[in-house]
């Protein structure tokens, strides 16, 4: 979220002395994110500082308590939330869920490159995750991948009927005309993932526990530490979910696809790769991309800046090098 949402500071105050008893000094909001649902705020007291999550909409409690799990079980590349004064991991605050963690000064990977050593980082943490051993009560809540079509019957409705609307919104207007040029490569990207989702469910590959959306915005980086960060999209899928962001083109553009692939797997080690399912993963998080911005840009004229910085992010989908040309070039 980068506006700040309509929740007075003083409130954030109170609930953070009298749910976690921390005597907060400041807080600031910090806009960082593409996420409409989660506002983030550094916390100061005299003695320390946090990193206050806001999360408004769906919740699910796995979000917080799987990464404590994993953080438990000695994956140290986690930073677990703190517990409140009850020992809940969350606490409410008027429409959000509060998560309280310590405050990790570093950058994102979008902000600093990944080296040599974080990529194999990445690659281990992500086959801890895959291999732990989760008691059933901390799972039982999570989606598990159906590869469904809700995400391109969105995009099919898009193209068929809100691109061509009157928009008095500048940025829906940008949005609507964008999506017309691309309506024939949009097309033939929902068709090609729709057939892969096909071939998947007859397939019935094996799933297992997934971040499912690890982007450079979701490690962080500093001198000490490698960390990955925002738990928010937990899935049981096939491994590939997560095996394919990387050469994905959702790092920037330090590495070249095989950079990345070749340092991930030396950290991953080596695995079977269903390359049906990681080209459908490649496609699908895209379409999902494309229908979410449809969404907030075309059905609601609600979001400030955010708005903004949405356009942006469907736009460079589009670039060259960028995700839709090495998805369609792993199918």
């Amino acid at each position: 979220m980068l506006e700040k949402p309509d929740l007075a500071d003083e409130r954030i105050v109170g609930c953070l002395r009298e749910t976690y008893d921390v005597q907060a000094a400041q807080v600031v909001f910090l806009p960082l994110g593409a996420d409409e649902n989660t506002a983030v705020y550094h916390v100061t007291t005299n003695t320390t500082t946090y990193f206050l999550k806001l999360r408004s909409g769906v919740f699910d409690e796995a979000s917080v308590l799987l990464p404590k799990f994993l953080h438990d079980q000695g994956i140290r590349q986690i930073i677990p939330p703190l517990a409140a004064k009850t020992g809940q991991l969350w606490a409410s605050l008027g429409d959000f869920k509060t998560i309280l963690y310590p405050f990790v000064d570093g950058q994102n990977g979008y902000e600093r490159p990944l080296t040599d050593n974080h990529w194999r980082e990445l690659g281990a943490t992500l086959r801890q995750i895959h291999t732990a051993v989760i008691p059933p009560t901390l799972t039982r809540s999570i989606r598990r991948e159906t590869f469904a079509p809700q995400w391109r019957e969105v995009v099919q409705q898009a193209l068929a009927e809100w691109v061509t609307a009157v928009y008095a919104d500048p940025v829906a207007r940008d949005c609507a005309a964008f999506l017309q040029s691309k309506r024939a490569q949009i097309t033939k990207l929902v068709t090609r993932t729709e057939q892969l989702a096909q071939a998947l469910q007859t397939e019935t590959p094996a799933f297992t526990l997934c971040h499912a959306d690890m982007h450079a915005g979701n490690v962080l980086i500093n001198d000490q530490a490698f960390y990955v960060v925002d738990w928010d999209t937990l899935l049981f899928a096939p491994k590939e979910r997560d095996l394919m962001f990387a050469g994905a083109g959702l790092f920037g553009h330090g590495r070249s696809p095989a950079e990345e692939e070749r340092l991930f797997y030396q950290g991953y080690r080596e695995t079977e790769v269903n390359l049906t399912a990681l080209a459908y993963f490649r496609s699908e998080r895209i379409v999902e991309d494309i229908a979410i911005y449809c969404q907030q840009l075309l059905l609601t004229s609600d979001g400030g800046a955010d708005r903004e910085q949405s356009l942006y992010y469907l736009k460079s989908n589009f670039l060259p090098g960028s995700t839709i040309e090495l998805a369609v070039r792993q199918t």
